[in-house]
């Protein structure tokens, strides 16, 4: 099965989350992009805000998002995700649910879900 135009772009953009490269990573958003914690609630608002919060991420020495599946249906794509990071009280993982809206060829919105952290031993 074959991914959708709209698949592609998230794809992209969490290669870029995965190399922590801030400027492929910020190419697959828009200037006015909302990052948003589901149901309501805004995590960053804009470009400025977006690249901000992630350059800060992109320091943490283990971070590192594992798809585990990927759905769409027209603009909108649905990841679930486990993602290592590295929190103030250590190393762990957490389950993350994205819901991505595209416009055009870049993301437009995005809402995320989190669980709990559970934290692991190094590798």
């Amino acid at each position: 099965m074959s991914s959708s135009p709209a698949e592609e772009i998230v794809a992209r953009q969490l290669l870029a989350y995965n190399r922590r490269d801030i400027e492929a990573f910020m190419a697959c958003w828009h200037e006015d992009a909302q990052m948003l914690v589901h149901p309501a609630g805004v995590l960053a608002d804009g470009a400025a805000e977006i690249r901000a919060r992630h350059e800060k991420r992109f320091e943490e020495p283990d971070l590192f998002a594992r798809l585990t599946g990927r759905f769409s249906v027209g603009n909108m794509v649905v990841d679930r995700e486990i993602v290592v990071r590295t929190f103030p009280a250590g190393r762990g993982e957490i389950d993350v649910i994205a819901i991505y809206e595209i416009s055009g060829d870049r993301i437009a919105k995005a809402w995320f879900r989190s669980g709990e952290p559970r934290f692991v031993a190094r590798d």
